[in-house]
């Protein structure tokens, strides 16, 4: 088994050797060339019509620098693509084009129609390669996780954390916010997974008492991620590698909208001529096999990163078998009991006990109950007598549960109980402080 003695800081210059290993291959001259070609395109087009202003901020977002970060530069493409789809919608298409009026409507419809099924495809790849990402950091954490019920619930209470951040999305959509309103949402809730990731480095935050589960974490990966959001962190080597070529085809991606937002809004006055088609059929092409070949390179080197390191290859496994079951001898007429405070409600009070038997069965009682801070008791779990239990329930009140396992009913036979409880704290989104993203 592997062992944290071979880790070693996770520095920049340390990132740096491991990236040598994976060089990006250049995009081709024609991914730049292009842009600039759509963008000149989309300017002889507002000789036609004035361009409106949702089309002039557009235009300025094409033109300008790309944002810095990785992960914001994936957020963005997101974006773009699902813009171009809603523009390419066959009911939101000019009038000429839904009804092919002329063999030049269909034929320009019809490469339309190409473009929009290369552009599905792509956003499909791109929302699983991101959904794929998050659960490779989410379960790498869990395997530091003790394997029994804490585990369980920290994972639920992550999987509740999500659908209420979908439930934010969904509200927004239905009160008719727009794609450009969902991303800004969705790009601030990424941040505050970036934000968490942060805090579990520090013990700060929602982490502060989720630290104390996880089991022969290596310091080196705390330091690390702790320093996951620093614009000059180690994070830094991987931008200024291989960012480039995702800012032009950021570049590209925006130019694409911009003309076809420019072109289909003046295709009354001006059809789209057939060089143009095709040039814009050339950049989706290059644009969509780019931009796939860097989602799967980007996603290798993240798999394999030195700082992606699993409980097992750290080493931790045997720090976890410290964690281990209580044990205790309840003597006949006795109980035993076990007080745990939790501080917010919706934390989780777990258990899993068992007895050890012997030639007869045996079993033993087991309630819980809620003390108040005067001191008045109320039953949450009705006694019952259990061989063995494991089981758990959702807090409304801050305050001490009380746990008794209760032997008074033996007047000869002592029991043997072997437990594990805990009050395992909720996930809280965090508040935002000004931090940048990866």
């Amino acid at each position: 088994m592997a062992t944290t003695e071979g880790l070693v800081p996770i520095t920049r210059a340390y990132l740096a050797r491991y990236y040598d290993k994976y060089p990006l291959a250049p995009l081709p001259d024609a991914a730049t060339d292009l842009a600039a070609r759509l963008r000149a395109l989309s300017a002889d087009l507002a000789a036609v019509t004035p361009i409106a202003s949702d089309e002039e901020l557009l235009e300025q977002e094409a033109a300008g620098i790309p944002a810095h970060k990785i992960d914001e530069n994936l957020w963005k493409n997101r974006e773009q693509m699902e813009e171009i789809l809603f523009l390419l919608n066959t009911s939101r298409r000019p009038v000429a084009l839904q009804q092919k009026f002329a063999p030049e409507d269909a034929e320009i419809a019809s490469k339309l129609d190409d473009i929009e099924a290369k552009l599905k495809d792509m956003l499909k790849k791109l929302e699983q390669f991101q959904i794929k990402n998050a659960d490779n950091v989410f379960n790498t954490v869990m395997t530091y996780m003790p394997h029994d019920f804490r585990g369980t619930l920290i994972r639920q209470q992550r999987e509740r954390s999500e659908r209420n951040k979908q439930a934010e999305v969904d509200t927004l959509v239905s009160a008719g916010g727009s794609i450009r309103d969902r991303y800004a949402l969705l790009w601030k809730q990424q941040m505050e997974r970036r934000v968490q990731l942060a805090q579990l480095g520090s013990a700060t935050g929602v982490y502060k008492t989720l630290v104390r589960y996880l089991v022969g974490v290596p310091q080196v990966l705390l330091d690390f991620i702790r320093q996951i959001n620093d614009d000059n962190g180690p994070m830094e080597e991987q931008r200024e590698r291989y960012g480039p070529a995702l800012y032009t085809l950021t570049k590209l991606v925006l130019a694409i909208r911009l003309y076809l937002h420019v072109s289909l809004a003046r295709y009354e006055q001006r059809k789209i001529e057939q060089d143009n088609i095709a040039m814009l059929q050339q950049a989706v092409i290059i644009y969509t096999e780019e931009f796939w070949k860097f989602t799967e390179f980007i996603g290798e080197v993240f798999v394999n990163a030195p700082f992606f390191i699993s409980a097992e290859d750290a080493g931790a496994m045997d720090a976890r078998k410290s964690d281990e079951y209580k044990e205790t001898i309840i003597q006949a007429g006795k109980t035993h009991e076990v007080i745990l405070t939790v501080e917010a409600v919706n934390s989780y009070i777990a258990w899993d006990f068992s007895l050890q038997q012997g030639a007869l069965n045996v079993d033993i009682g087991f309630h819980v109950e809620y003390i108040s801070p005067s001191g008045e008791k109320t039953l949450i779990l009705p006694y019952r007598r259990y061989e063995a239990d494991q089981g758990n329930f959702c807090t409304i009140s801050a305050g001490s549960y009380k746990l008794v396992w209760d032997n008074s009913y033996s007047s000869f036979f002592k029991k043997s109980l072997r437990y594990k409880v805990d009050a395992v704290p909720p996930v809280v989104e965090p508040a935002m402080p000004t931090v940048e993203p990866l």
